[in-house]
């Protein structure tokens, strides 16, 4: 069965009293990178890029797939273009780390991309980074630690996706 038949034929929470079917709003979108769960409205469809879904009159965020996302806030497009930019760019973080990445004069690596500039640097045998959002100017830096370059390099990579997918 397909997702849209999960729907048709009520399974999981599309059945179940007191779980709102319309008007929820998604407020986040995550790849996980494998068929990871399964969807949580129709309780059947394995699901890699995860819907975060919210709705006033429903306590739990639900995690759902594309076709369950588009039909609980009515707009089956919006869902899919968030499906479809997930997977965009998941194939341009399989080539982040390839890219050509430019050095300052400080000696730390940079690159320009998609309205956002990345500098990571090393500071006491820790990798650290800050991406600077190029319209606000606004930088937002590591908290964490890394232990290498590429992990702090790819780290960048997800939070600008984040910052995309929220736009």
């Amino acid at each position: 069965m397909t997702e849209v038949e999960f729907i048709k034929n009520k399974r999981g929470k599309w059945s179940q009293l007191g779980v709102p079917h319309k008007g929820w709003r998604c407020i986040e979108i995550e790849d996980s990178e494998e068929l990871s769960c399964n969807c949580e409205m129709c309780e059947s469809q394995p699901i890699r890029y995860i819907h975060h879904m919210n709705h006033t009159d429903y306590p739990e965020i639900l995690k759902v797939g594309c076709v369950c996302a588009g039909h609980m806030e009515g707009n089956l497009i919006a869902a899919k273009k968030r499906d479809d930019f997930m997977k965009s760019r998941n194939s341009k973080r399989k080539r982040w780390l390839s890219r050509k990445w430019k050095t300052s004069s400080r000696g730390n690596e940079y690159i320009k991309v998609d309205g956002y500039l990345v500098t990571i640097y090393e500071k006491n045998t820790e990798w650290k980074g800050v991406v600077k959002d190029l319209t606000t100017e606004k930088p937002f830096f590591s908290k964490r630690k890394y232990f290498s370059s590429n992990e702090v390099k790819l780290a960048s990579f997800d939070l600008i996706t984040k910052f995309l997918s929220e736009k």
